[in-house]
């Protein structure tokens, strides 16, 4: 039940009439009519800007419409009342009984309360993390795991067909230099001293790796040329590394559906059929790009190339895709992925990238846009920096790694359900602080507990309702006597557990993930004001001594409360606590 789209409908019913009896004239076009909360909650529950929008197509005055659309409104038992405000604004206040039914919805549906049909089950590619395999995941892909996730388990919710997607990168240079690293820890396995010159990777957890190859090869590499384990170490080296890497997901809670290889598109034809697929649009051409900025005639050495005429689906320039001397250049195998998302009949296309990766993204959207003649919307969602501090200082020491903290450094001290949530309090292209202690922190300032103290409050005030005889299995509470709610205090917490079918809607159009974050510390402040308010006023406390209908309804409230809060954890990927330790 979404009481927006609900009073949305019934306002376009309102209109209708109106257009019926020649109040308005017909033909009005209803589209850009909006039912929203108004900015002040003062001024009312909801507000619609109709007569705004419809004055000047209506050729009438928007008070006289706003007036004739209140006096419509004013018959339905829902609207308590409809005043005009300003210059035509039209403020609605509901009906108690709309937000019990609220309540009543929530109880009833359960973990489904607040699902979707915006996908309309249409199927989503969704790909994230996809770090090169040469190392264990850092702090950065750390942000965009759990973004990634948190968005398909939203997109999910909102009734789309979702599936989690990691590329891996084992077709560049950089997989070479991985096999070269092990092979150093290969032969210091077999006792030999080694050094790591600029450009290896160094760092300790490779040491098992190389034990590891020595087990499986003895010494058949040992003092040998590169062309002869290059092409087998590679290969067992991004296996380790790619194991080290689900390990890591898996230690945030992460599970992907598909591991796509980068290395599969080369001299399979894939990439081929990509750019000829590209090119019969008449997209490809030889051509020689101008300088780049801040290069001198000095510097630039003019060279032909094969290019994608990006800049025909919005690219600022057109992007090589073959070199001078006829090996691809990194955007090729892109191409060709995407275009393999697009053969897999994605209808929508989702990428995850780290902050470093802002100049990929007009250049994919312009290869997806081309290769689908735009029918197919590619986002790309840049999750910025992370910094981490600890005892008030910047934290980055990693053993593991030696030159970055890793994704295990910061669930090993914090857990995964903080960590995935603290993740989530800032809009992905903000940079996000990680402190260490504030994490931790027992108090509102921490919205990781302050949410979890809500949902364990609730959880306390039913085992004690249970204690004493009360039932409260949902199917009861479904049919308490709601209307005894009436206290602002309590339709406050019903009024904001009304916006979170609209909430799950505004974040899956937008795909923010965040929001879900904000509106579930929004809620349980809503929860905490209630209960502090019983502190005072005993008539608020959700158990009535002697009263055991009157605490059914009340225990109802809070009870739905931690329906939405599992169910928005569970989109975060964090586990609901039932009590606090």
């Amino acid at each position: 039940m979404n009481l927006f789209t609900e009073i949305h409908a019934l306002v376009l019913e309102a209109l209708a009439a109106l257009e019926a009896e020649g109040t308005l004239p017909a033909g009005l076009d209803f589209a850009n009519v909006t039912v929203e909360p108004p900015r002040d909650p003062a001024h009312g529950d909801m507000a619609t800007n109709a007569a705004m929008v419809l004055a000047k197509p209506a050729g009438l005055k928007p008070r006289d419409i706003a007036e004739a659309l209140a006096a419509q409104l004013s018959g339905d038992p829902r609207i308590e009342s409809a005043e005009v405000a300003g210059p035509g604004f039209l403020n609605l206040r509901l009906a108690n009984g709309v937000w019990h039914a609220v309540l009543r919805d929530a109880l009833q549906q359960g973990a489904d309360f607040g699902r979707s049909t915006l996908g309309a089950g249409k199927s989503v590619n969704v790909e994230y993390v996809s770090a090169n395999p040469t190392g264990p995941l850092h702090v950065g892909h750390t942000r965009g795991a759990v973004f990634g996730d948190a968005l398909a388990s939203l997109l999910d919710f909102a009734g789309y067909k979702v599936t989690r997607e990691y590329y891996i990168n084992d077709g560049g240079a950089q997989v070479d230099v991985l096999a070269r690293s092990v092979y150093l820890r290969y032969l210091e396995a077999h006792g030999q001293a080694v050094a790591f010159e600029d450009g290896t990777y160094p760092g300790d957890y490779l040491i098992a790796v190389g034990e590891a190859l020595m087990k499986e090869v003895g010494d058949a590499y040992v003092d040998q040329p590169e062309a002869v384990w290059l092409a087998e170490v590679r290969n067992f080296a991004t296996e380790a590394m790619m194991e080290l890497i689900r390990d890591d997901l898996k230690a945030l809670g992460v599970e992907m559906d598909v591991f796509y290889s980068e290395k599969s598109l080369y001299g399979t034809g894939l990439i081929e059929e990509a750019l000829k697929a590209l090119e019969d649009k008449g997209l490809i051409y030889e051509g020689v790009l101008e300088p780049p900025k801040g290069k001198t005639p000095e510097d630039w050495e003019p060279r032909k190339q094969t290019l994608f005429r990006s800049t025909e689906h919005g690219d600022d320039v057109d992007r090589p895709v073959k070199k001078s001397d006829g090996s691809w250049t990194y955007f090729a195998p892109d191409i060709a992925y995407h275009y393999d998302k697009v053969q897999r009949g994605f209808d929508v296309l989702i990428d995850v990238f780290g902050a470093d990766h802002g100049g990929y993204v007009k250049r994919m959207k312009a290869a997806v846009s081309a290769l689908t003649d735009g029918r197919v919307p590619l986002d790309i969602k840049l999750c910025q920096l992370v910094k981490l501090y600890k005892n008030g200082e910047p934290f980055k020491m990693s053993k593991r790694a030696g030159t970055f903290v890793t994704l295990r450094d910061v669930v090993d001290q914090v857990g995964p359900d903080v960590t995935r949530f603290v993740m989530l309090t800032r809009k992905n292209d903000a940079p996000l602080d990680f402190d260490f202690d504030k994490v931790l922190e027992q108090s509102k300032d921490n919205p990781v507990f302050y949410v979890q103290y809500a949902n364990a409050r609730v959880n306390s005030v039913l085992r004690k309702a249970r204690e004493a005889g009360i039932d409260v299995d949902d199917a009861t509470l479904a049919g308490a006597a709601l209307e005894t709610l009436t206290h602002e205090a309590e339709l406050s917490v019903a009024r904001k557990l009304a916006e979170w079918p609209r909430l799950i809607e505004i974040a899956g159009r937008s795909n923010e993930p965040h929001r879900v974050a904000f509106y579930l510390y929004d809620l349980a402040s809503e929860l905490h004001a209630l209960w502090n308010r019983g502190n005072d006023e005993p008539a608020l406390r959700f158990l009535q001594e002697d009263d055991p209908v009157t605490s059914q309804s009340k225990i109802a409230l809070v009870r739905a409360v931690t329906v939405v809060i599992s169910a928005g954890l569970g989109i975060l990927g964090v586990t609901p606590a039932e009590e606090m330790r």
